[in-house]
């Protein structure tokens, strides 16, 4: 069985900048489009806390963690471009995980 690998930020985002990060990190926004040159790349998910507005997670799937660093290898410029043009958005970020599913058989 094949396995994915998930990286998982959190994000406390400025409040007059909501709309531009939700654009910019939802899953069609400019990560996404970003991260689609890679092949690898299975998608982004974008969720909001409920009870607390500004705070938000992001969860990116890639088929294997060496997927993501050729990734990171090859488009690391861009990357870092996009990364310090986002900096103004949010109040702080936190990587919370870089995980890879777990799966059992069954018989």
């Amino acid at each position: 069985m094949s396995s994915m690998y998930v990286i998982i930020w959190e994000y406390e985002v400025k409040v007059d900048h909501v709309a531009d990060f939700e654009t910019i990190y939802a899953s069609n926004g400019g990560w996404a489009e970003l991260f689609r040159k890679d092949e690898g790349y299975l998608g982004t998910e974008l969720l909001r806390d409920l009870d607390h507005a500004q705070r938000y997670i992001t969860i990116d799937r890639w088929v294997s963690s060496r997927a993501y660093e050729t990734f990171l290898a090859q488009w690391r410029k861009e990357y870092e471009a996009l990364d310090a043009y986002c900096k103004d958005l949010t109040k702080h970020e936190i990587l919370l995980g870089k995980c890879e599913s777990v799966t059992h058989e069954t018989r």
